[in-house]
C-alpha cells in the first residue's frame, strides 16, 4: 500500500506543505512517494492506492504543471475509481482562490470515481496556506496526511 504526494511549487511553500503531509502519512505506517509533478508520469498513478496533489493558487486555479497531469489522466479514466484522493494549496492572499484550487483538484478526482474525505473541524477541503505555512498549517498538513493514510488503510485493509 502506497500513497503518492505530488506537488508543484515555485516559492517552496507548497513543497513544504507536501513534506509535512508526507510525514503525517508515514506516522501512520503507510509508505509514500513525494514527487514534484513534472517528474510523475500518468501511468504511475495506477501504482498507488491514494493520490494527494498540491498546487499553488494562480488566479483561483491550479498551476499549469498540475493541470497537465490531471488532463493527461484521462488516459486512465475509470481505472482510478475507488482510490483515495486529497488536495492542498498555498495562496499569496486570503480570498485569493485557494479553496477553488483545492476543489478543482478534488473535482477531477471525483470524476475519476475516487473517494474524497472532508473535515468538519479544520479546513474542510484540504490544507490551505496563505504565504509560507505557519505552525497552524503545519499541524493541519500533518493531520491531513494521517487522516488520508488512516482512510487508505481502512479501505485497502492493510
Amino acid at each position: 500500500m502506497k500513497i503518492l504526494i505530488s506537488y508543484y511549487s515555485r516559492t517552496g511553500n507548497t513543497e513544504k506543505m507536501a513534506g509535512v503531509i508526507a510525514q503525517g502519512v508515514k506516522d501512520q505506517g503507510v509508505a509514500c512517494d513525494l514527487k514534484e509533478v513534472t517528474t510523475v508520469t500518468v501511468d504511475e498513478l495506477l501504482d498507488y492506492e491514494a493520490l494527494i496533489f498540491g498546487s499553488p493558487t494562480y488566479y483561483g486555479l491550479m498551476a499549469t504543471e498540475m493541470k497537465k497531469l490531471i488532463d493527461d489522466s484521462v488516459k486512465h479514466h475509470g481505472k482510478l475509481a475507488g482510490k483515495i484522493g486529497g488536495a492542498f494549496s498555498s495562496s499569496g492572499i486570503m480570498g485569493g482562490g485557494g479553496e477553488t484550487t483545492i476543489l478543482s483538484i478534488l473535482q477531477a478526482f471525483m470524476i475519476h470515481g475516487m473517494i474524497i474525505i472532508g473535515d468538519a473541524i479544520m479546513q474542510h477541503y484540504g490544507p490551505l496556506a496563505i504565504g509560507a505555512p505557519d505552525e497552524e498549517i503545519h499541524k493541519m498538513c500533518l493531520e491531513y496526511g494521517r487522516k488520508i493514510a488512516t482512510l487508505t488503510k481502512k479501505i485497502f485493509g492493510k
